[in-house]
């Protein structure tokens, strides 16, 4: 119940926020039409202003941690990704995203430094993944490429699966970055293909490990789809 709220939460706020700007850049083009600004300078603003969202998926690579007398190691999977974003200019641009995988973990004694866990037998919790995120783009507009860069901040959630040993939902807030390259192939339809990095402490979902208290990261490879309005 809590995952649905946050994430519809976070999705009515990005909708609104990104309809509220095309609405303005709307209402602003009669009045701009009149200002006897240049052709030429209108037409520069207006090609390189985008609002889209767009469809993706993705691979996952999650690195391993050890800390605390834990060793965890979370399982690679795959996942897509839904994007609002809009693009003023070059130099301004966001995004929100929703993105959903697989979570599963493993953790066992780390070898050598177990301290108290060196009785824990090894478990493997299942589990669920859903990342939220507000991000600055940066892009740049040539002919039906647009190169662009992202960066900003979002939350991890990870919900387990059940396992005898008992099991907490995990919360982090996590840095995102990347970059990637969108081709317009259509009137309204283009091709994007991206990295993303997030970069986060490590989600403890067992109740018989203590966190590593490690911070690791995700790569994500992926590819997908975006509609322009």
């Amino acid at each position: 119940m809590r995952k649905n709220w946050i994430i519809t939460t976070f999705i009515l706020f990005g909708m609104a926020a990104l309809t509220g700007a095309a609405a303005r850049g709307q209402a602003g083009a009669p009045q701009n039409a009149q200002s006897g600004n240049a052709p030429s300078e209108r037409a520069a603003a207006v090609k390189h202003t985008q609002t889209d969202v767009g469809l993706s998926g993705y691979a996952t690579f999650t690195s391993a941690t050890h800390g605390n007398g834990t060793q965890q190691t979370p399982s690679n999977s795959g996942g897509g990704m839904v994007e609002l974003r809009q693009i003023v200019s070059p130099f301004i641009g966001y995004e929100m995203t929703v993105s959903y995988n697989p979570a599963d973990q493993a953790y066992a004694p780390n070898p050598g430094a177990c301290a108290l866990t060196c009785q824990n037998p090894v478990t493997k919790i299942s589990g669920k993944s859903t990342e939220v995120a507000i991000d600055y783009v940066a892009s740049k507009k040539v002919g039906n490429l647009r190169p662009f860069v992202v960066g900003g901040l979002g939350f991890f959630m990870v919900f387990p699966g059940p396992t005898p040993f008992g099991n907490n939902t995990s919360v982090r807030p996590t840095y995102v970055y990347g970059g990637g390259l969108d081709w317009n192939f259509g009137a309204r339809l283009g091709l994007r293909v991206q990295y993303r990095g997030n970069y986060y402490k490590a989600p403890n979902v067992s109740s018989i490990y203590p966190a590593t208290g490690v911070f690791t990261q995700t790569m994500e490879p992926m590819g997908g789809v975006f509609y322009r309005f």
